[in-house]
């Protein structure tokens, strides 16, 4: 039993020791100096075309997940369902903003949504997502992929720059991260900190 207990606080600090590392941001192309002077870029998130753990597609997973809920009990799958999508802007987004404005102070660049008068464009697309779980005893961090676009406002076809981040884990110090949302939208801050941290290098 105690090696039981000492396995799983190892399990948990490694878990928030990881959260903390730097995630690895890869340049696919472009330059992001043309960002360099700027105060405002402009933000959107892409949901349109993304897988889930096992599932080839979003759909695919909240429909068995969803039903599976309403079948335990009445109208909870579909309360899932659509926290499922309201966590998109009251949880992941703010976080990816929040820690995004912040590594982002010195350079003086704020990401804000719905401005299109800003000269570039952000486009945040989630391709890949690990929920992850946690049951007390047992947890596993969400991992989210993320395709980010750097684009011109008025044409967003002109890509200006391309990035990746793979694998940017989510998951709250100390376990307590028992809801999905809370894992995932983790891993919109880190993925947040992640890139502003790349491009203050950079600027």
């Amino acid at each position: 039993m105690k090696k039981f207990f000492y396995a799983s606080m190892i399990t948990v600090v490694v878990t928030g020791m990881n959260c903390s590392f730097a995630q690895r941001v890869e340049l696919k192309s472009g330059d992001v100096s043309v960002l360099a002077g700027q105060k405002t870029v402009n933000i959107e998130y892409d949901y349109s075309d993304f897988s889930v753990g096992k599932f080839a597609t979003e759909k695919e997973y909240v429909d068995k997940k969803s039903a599976e809920y309403n079948e335990k009990e009445a109208g909870r799958g579909d309360n899932w369902k659509k926290a499922w999508v309201d966590d998109r802007k009251n949880r992941f987004e703010p976080k990816f903003e929040e820690l995004f404005n912040k590594g982002m102070e010195d350079a003086g660049l704020k990401a804000v949504q719905a401005r299109p008068d800003a000269t570039y464009t952000l486009i945040v697309r989630t391709k890949s997502v690990e929920p992850g779980f946690n049951v007390g005893v047992m947890r596993k961090n969400a991992h989210v992929d993320f395709e980010i676009d750097l684009v011109e406002s008025a044409n967003k076809s002109v890509k200006v720059a391309e990035f990746y981040l793979k694998n940017v884990p989510g998951g709250q110090f100390g376990g307590f991260d028992y809801d999905t949302g809370v894992r995932i939208a983790e891993s919109y801050a880190k993925a947040g900190k992640s890139l502003a941290a790349f491009l203050d290098r950079k600027l």
